[in-house]
């Protein structure tokens, strides 16, 4: 067993090993139903891949950051060359699964442009015409803002800070500071945006 939890890919098998029993459990008990099952496939990877990317910004914001000048001097590199750009590995990729899965179920739900009009695509009378596509697509347009600062902001302003994957050996290090800095504070505004952003995906679920 310890052994067994001791590999990291095995233990991920295992663990979507275990999703496709329940898959079984579901089209045993429910009768298997593909359209219904597609949105639900979409919606899930959707989340998972939103646990990945909202846990790991508040894995920097809350852990990573506020402990960093509790770190000795002589350790803090370590974290910077092997700990942070593998958590700004899946970070990205975190951000991109969740853009990607949340447009595709918005589109194969038919409420892709609603939301991102904030259900203003049928005119202003009556405004909300279905208040959970205004919901949803307040709580989409936040996300689409904190994936661009990952992306475009976050990211590179990383890579100069930390000199990820070598591509900026001859930085100097006020312009290391200022890419630091930045990164810091769009992750900061990240933050801010992901309560009102969570609130607005489950909100459109469960209150409209």
């Amino acid at each position: 067993m310890a052994a067994f939890l001791g590999n990291l890919r095995n233990v991920t098998i295992a663990s979507f090993v275990l999703a496709l029993l329940l898959v079984g459990l579901y089209g045993y008990v429910q009768g298997f139903d593909g359209p219904t099952f597609e949105l639900f496939t979409l919606r899930w990877l959707h989340v998972v891949c939103g646990v990945m990317w909202i846990g790991l910004l508040w894995y920097f914001n809350f852990v990573s950051t506020p402990t960093m000048p509790k770190i000795p001097d002589e350790l803090k590199p370590a974290l910077g060359r092997f700990i942070t750009p593998a958590a700004l590995w899946w970070f990205r990729w975190g951000a991109m699964g969740t853009i990607f899965f949340g447009i595709v179920l918005a589109f194969r739900s038919n409420y892709l442009i609603e939301a991102y009009t904030l259900d203003l695509s049928q005119g202003m009378a009556g405004y909300p015409v279905v208040p959970k596509y205004l919901a949803i697509g307040i709580g989409m347009w936040l996300g689409t803002i904190m994936w661009f600062n990952v992306w475009f902001v976050i990211w590179p302003n990383q890579q100069k800070a930390l000199n990820i994957d070598g591509k900026y050996p001859n930085l100097a290090a006020p312009e290391k500071a200022a890419a630091a800095k930045t990164a810091g504070q769009f992750s900061r505004i990240n933050t801010l945006l992901s309560i009102p952003m969570l609130f607005s995906m489950v909100a459109a679920g469960h209150l409209y």
